[in-house]
């Protein structure tokens, strides 16, 4: 029987278990998407709760305490920027979607997300997209401009480069 016995320890000391759970909590709020094991999730779930809880709140103690938590002033801010989100709302902030299993131990994977953070993920998602292309445009037409000039100079190298730098004798 499990009487007593609250919380996870995850194989962690008291500190070593607290600054981990900050962290995840910091990086959540931060980043609204992550991926950690789904027994860390469930950990760190009413420390989310809490921190939206207080973020609801909205007064100079809930954010000084917010604060006390948090690793960083950035998640503090963003806190009181998603706390709105969630005014009618009493609980169940977050959503646990598991997602396979770790390469190495086999520890079950999840993805933690903000209920309601759909929106902003798919914008990062399709800024990312978008960086992604551009840089492979840039890619192509320095790998053009180096054919070019390659051609200009007189050595027939194939637009690919696999000449891979032998020279013709």
């Amino acid at each position: 029987m499990r009487h007593l016995k609250a919380g996870w320890k995850l194989g962690r000391n008291t500190a070593h278990r607290r600054a981990l759970l900050r962290n995840l909590v910091t990086s959540l709020l931060v980043e609204e998407r992550i991926e950690t094991t789904v027994a860390k999730a469930k950990a760190m779930r009413p420390h989310v709760e809490k921190m939206i809880t207080l973020g609801k709140r909205g007064d100079l103690w809930a954010r000084r305490q917010a604060g006390a938590f948090l690793m960083t002033q950035d998640a503090v801010r963003k806190l009181w920027e998603i706390a709105p989100r969630f005014g009618d709302r009493e609980g169940g902030y977050l959503r646990i979607v598991r997602s396979g299993f770790q390469r190495g131990d086999g520890a079950e994977k999840a993805f933690v997300e903000l209920v309601g953070s759909e929106k902003v993920i798919q914008e990062k998602r399709e800024k990312r997209a978008e960086t992604r292309a551009k840089k492979a445009e840039a890619t192509r037409k320095a790998m053009e401009e180096e054919a070019k000039q390659a051609q200009a100079e007189g050595g027939e190298e194939p637009a690919g480069g696999e000449g891979g730098g032998e020279t013709k004798e």
